[in-house]
C-alpha cells in the first residue's frame, strides 16, 4: 500500500484536477486507488475538492462507496487561506492528519494525497506541507503552472524537495497562456529538463509515479 502525494508551486494551479486524472490512469493500469484531502480550506456546507475526489474514487473503489466527502478530510476549514490562518482556534493536530491518511491507506493498493497550496504552505506555525510529505516517506507529484514567470516558482519548488531528498516527479498543467508557453517557458525545459512532461502524457508516465 503506497501514498502518491500531490501538491503544486502554488494555489490554483490544479492539483484536484490532476489527482482526478490519476485516479482514471491509475485505474486503467488495474491499480485499486484511494484519495485524501487531508485539509481543505474556503468549505462553508461541505469540501467541494474532496467531494470531486470522492465521486471519481467511487466509481472504481468499493471501499469509498460509503464514505461522505468529510471522510476523506481530517480537516475543514471556512476561511479560505493557509491552513494555519483558516485554523482560527488552532485546533489542527498533526497527528490526526496522518491519522487519516494511515486508515484510508488501508483501503486501496495507492493513497492519492491532496495537498493544499504549494509545498510552503503553513500547517500550523511550526510545520509546513513539505513536512508532512516528508514524514510520510511517500513520492511526491509536483504539479506547475504554465504562465510567465512558472520557471521561478517551479524551480524553488524542485529545489525544496532536492534539499529534503524527497522522491518526485514533475510535470506542468497547460492551461494558463498557452499561446505563449512554446515561446516564453518551453524551451528553458527543454534544456535544463528535456524529461519534462505535462499532463497532457500523464498515461504514458503513470508507471513512473506508482
Amino acid at each position: 500500500m503506497k501514498i502518491l502525494f500531490v501538491t503544486a508551486t502554488n494555489t490554483n494551479v490544479g492539483k484536484t484536477y490532476t489527482t482526478i486524472k490519476l485516479i482514471e490512469s491509475f485505474n486503467k493500469q488495474s491499480i485499486l486507488v484511494g484519495v485524501c484531502k487531508p485539509i481543505e480550506t474556503g468549505v462553508i456546507t461541505e469540501p467541494i475538492d474532496a467531494k470531486y475526489l470522492l465521486e471519481i474514487v467511487q466509481k472504481y473503489n468499493p471501499n469509498f462507496s460509503s464514505f461522505k466527502p468529510k471522510d476523506i478530510t481530517a480537516y475543514t476549514f471556512e476561511l479560505p487561506a493557509a491552513p494555519f490562518c483558516a485554523d482560527i482556534e488552532k485546533t489542527i493536530d498533526i497527528q490526526k492528519i496522518k491519522d487519516k491518511i494511515y486508515q484510508l491507506q488501508k483501503l486501496c493498493d495507492l493513497l492519492i494525497v491532496e495537498g493544499a497550496g504549494g509545498l510552503m504552505v503553513p500547517i500550523t506555525e511550526n510545520y509546513k506541507m513539505i513536512d508532512l510529505v516528508k514524514d510520510l516517506r511517500c513520492k511526491t507529484l509536483l504539479v506547475t503552472p504554465s504562465k510567465l514567470g512558472c520557471i521561478n516558482d517551479t524551480e524553488l519548488s524542485i529545489e525544496a524537495l532536492k534539499s529534503r531528498e524527497i522522491p518526485f516527479e514533475w510535470c506542468v498543467n497547460i492551461f494558463e497562456d498557452r499561446d505563449i508557453f512554446q515561446k516564453v517557458t518551453q524551451p528553458y525545459y527543454d534544456t535544463v529538463y528535456p524529461s519534462w512532461w505535462s499532463l497532457n502524457s500523464l498515461d504514458s508516465k503513470i508507471k513512473n509515479l506508482f
